[in-house]
């Protein structure tokens, strides 16, 4: 073997991590992928600090954020922060870098075999576009430690938060009972193994028979047979020709790429995404109302609102497989499927084609900045709708960018050049209206649910928010999703099975504890445990399932909750009382974890328990609404209603956006003899809220109480037409 071959077998091992025998095989027989997979993002992924991976400057450098200070040096090889907060100063040991563009994070062990995220980042993009530097993830805030996004809390563990999709075959092996973390992984990074499992029958077969890479290769035949993006005269997007795709290698992307709960401790590669992890619909305030993203909602809920991936586009199609870079820079990468003839005109560029404007995923890709420096883009790949941003304050792309002019101004442009040739469908419209005020009359809902030129998960997340909208369903109303070959149907449909009376629940929803998703089995039991575990084998087995995905999520303060909630449909009242009370004690800033506690010593006369459950709640989260609001319900209930007004305004000034927290005060300050000071004060508010007609037929109902007609036409307005 040559010397520069030599030489290229010694780099690839020092980048990639693995296990000898299993660095020996890939790099072996896959020299170029693994080549292609140094460059990419993957396998800078995680390290452990060096000088080789740590990018940001611990040359005695400052850096502060209102109240804290941090300051990074090095001692000897080690690289440390002397970090100051709530006016102690506390020397750190980076462990392991995380990342590494357009940021790196750096990681902490804190005790427990946990490792935190320290709340400085670095930003590794070059100086000219404002990097290289120490800066905040959270710029805006001064996060003290008693905070549920304190950098020491559960919501910032690495073990929990990041470690799977950052390591290949990592396992948290949390323990609750000594909130402690053992958690493993096979490789450091993310490398062959997260999308090709181990290959261990591959590499045994490929040592017996030599194959050349000539072997590997289809030859023109057998790739049309297997199939092509085709132009097609006539036809302004490429057709795929060939046999059916198989996209189901996308549930490993998928396992990262996404907003979801884990079902289980680490990813299996090859295993479809759905029976580890259950996924978020579309809904406020992660997404926009029309299905843009918002928050950090990843790639998934996207993409699968587009009509490339209803078409049957891939990430691979844009993506290279190994650098996970795109393949063609600039609109070529658009063109590969979408005509020049029709689309790479100034006609429809309306700029100039070497412009920022003139780029296809300006207009179709807006890109929204998360941590402080990571831009991300919204894949799916919307036309900009500037009447949405009128109706709805969605964004629009045109307006992004023409910041100087108005929504009606793109408005009118898009029509002057485009004319109105993509309009929304009607249950299109009423989906955006769905998701804007949250309920629609449930003949409205249940359209816009059953129309099936609707996308999978638009129509699944229009389930999923069918409580807002229907207090109870039947069995008729229902079956047809059960029997869907959409599984995000089956699976929304699991969601809300609370809505169905048990006598309904024991018909066809039954079905899906035999679905062929775990996320859907496990849904389905959380809502039929009142039929006893043992009511039947699928049930039995679909129970054990759902409390092995609580059980990997104890580590913060959700998994407590949801298993606190399968207990008490258990009528395991003690236990679930632990387990709020571990919720309670592991991430304190959590203030569902009081609330439900609070309910338990309600529900068992427990009124002195439930009293100082709220208090030590509210002491902690000092500026959580919903525990404020049901702190003042509970008042209430003890007789103590001139106290319950100061839990109720503190409520709505902490949340003014939540309507049910103010019609519940106006009630408290009509049952106080206050009505004519709640009319006044629900006149002046009741504009503020989106459909706010509960609380105009509560203003009716107080002008009625004092006989005050103008103010009972001033509330007819409100009410629908």
């Amino acid at each position: 073997m040559s010397f520069i071959k030599l030489l290229l077998i010694s780099t690839l091992f020092s980048a990639y991590v693995l296990a000898d025998t299993e660095a020996e095989n890939c790099v072996s027989c896959h020299k170029q992928a693994v080549s292609d997979w140094q460059t990419s993002d993957h396998a800078k992924a995680m390290d452990t600090a060096t000088a080789k991976s740590v990018l940001g400057n611990f040359s005695d450098v400052t850096a502060t954020h209102h109240s804290q200070t941090a300051k990074f040096y090095k001692k000897g090889d080690n690289f440390h922060i002397s970090f100051t907060e709530g006016g102690k100063t506390t020397d750190y040991q980076v462990t392991y870098t995380f990342g590494h563009y357009p940021l790196q994070q750096y990681l902490i062990e804190t005790g427990d075999n946990k490792y935190q995220v320290f709340p400085f980042s670095w930003d590794s993009r070059p100086k000219e576009q404002g990097g290289q530097k120490w800066y905040p993830v959270y710029a805006d805030e001064d996060i003290q430690a008693a905070d549920r996004l304190h950098w020491k809390q559960p919501l910032q563990n690495w073990n929990g938060m990041c470690a799977d999709c950052h390591s290949d075959g990592l396992q948290r092996k949390y323990t609750a009972e000594t909130n402690h973390f053992d958690t493993k992984w096979d490789n450091i990074n993310v490398g062959c193994q997260s999308c090709h499992g181990t290959m261990a029958e591959h590499t045994t077969a490929h040592k017996t028979a030599k194959t050349t890479n000539n072997a590997l290769k289809l030859n023109a035949k057998e790739q049309k047979a297997l199939g092509q993006w085709l132009h097609t005269p006539g036809k302004k997007v490429a057709q795929w020709q060939g046999e059916k795709r198989d996209n189901s290698f996308m549930d490993n992307c998928f396992a990262c790429h996404s907003l979801r709960t884990p079902l289980t401790d680490g990813i299996t590669p090859n295993k479809p995404f759905l029976d580890q992890f259950s996924p978020s619909f579309l809904s406020q305030p992660m997404y926009h109302v029309d299905g843009q993203i918002r928050e950090e909602v990843y790639v998934y809920g996207s993409f699968l609102q587009s009509k490339m991936f209803d078409a049957g586009v891939n990430c691979l199609d844009c993506h290279n497989q190994h650098t996970m870079k795109l393949k063609v820079q600039g609109n070529g990468l658009c063109l590969q499927c979408h005509s020049a003839e029709t689309y790479q005109q100034d006609k429809h560029l309306n700029h100039p084609a070497d412009s920022a404007g003139g780029q296809c995923v300006s207009c179709h890709m807006p890109e929204k900045t998360y941590m402080g420096v990571d831009a991300r883009r919204d894949h799916s790949f919307r036309i900009p709708r500037p009447e949405l941003t009128q109706n709805y304050q969605a964004p629009n792309t045109c307006n992004t960018c023409h910041q100087d002019k108005s929504a009606s101004w793109a408005k009118s442009q898009i029509k002057t050049l485009y004319g109105n040739n993509n309009p929304l469908s009607k249950n299109e419209l009423a989906l955006i209206q769905l998701q804007h005020q949250y309920t629609l009359p449930l003949d409205q809902h249940l359209a816009i649910i059953n129309d099936k030129n609707l996308n999978e998960i638009y129509r699944a997340s229009a389930i999923a928010l069918l409580p807002n909208s229907a207090q109870e369903l039947t069995d008729v109303q229902i079956k047809s999703w059960v029997n869907s070959s959409e599984p995000l149907i089956r699976l929304a449909t699991a969601q809300i099975g609370f809505l169905l009376p048990l006598p309904e629940r024991s018909k066809s929803y039954l079905a899906l504890l035999k679905d062929q998703f775990k996320a859907v089995r496990v849904q389905a039991a959380t809502h039929l445990l009142q039929l006893g575990i043992d009511h039947s084998n699928e049930l039995k087995q679909a129970f054990e399932e759902l409390t092995t995905s609580h059980k990997v999520s104890m580590w913060r303060g959700e998994g407590g909750l949801n298993m606190s909630m399968v207990q008490l449909n258990l009528q395991q009242l003690e236990p679930a009382i632990k387990s709020l009370q571990h919720s309670i004690k592991i991430d304190p800033y959590f203030p569902a974890a009081y609330i439900n506690l609070a309910d338990i010593y309600r529900r068992s006369q427990a009124t002195n328990k439930e009293k100082s459950t709220y208090q030590q709640g509210i002491s902690n989260n000092p500026l959580s609404g919903i525990l404020h609001y049901s702190f003042g319900l509970h008042q209430i209930r003890a007789g103590e209603k001139q106290a319950s007004l100061k839990s109720f305004q503190q409520a709505i000034k902490l949340e003014p956006e939540n309507m049910q927290y103010a019609y519940v005060y106006f009630i408290a300050l009509d049952n106080v003899g206050k009505t004519q000071q709640a009319l006044a004060q629900l006149k002046m508010v009741i504009g503020k809220y989106p459909a706010p007609y509960q609380l105009a037929q509560l203003g009716m109902s107080f002008a009625q109480k004092l006989s005050d007609r103008s103010s009972y036409d001033f509330f007819q307005k409100y009410l629908p037409q």
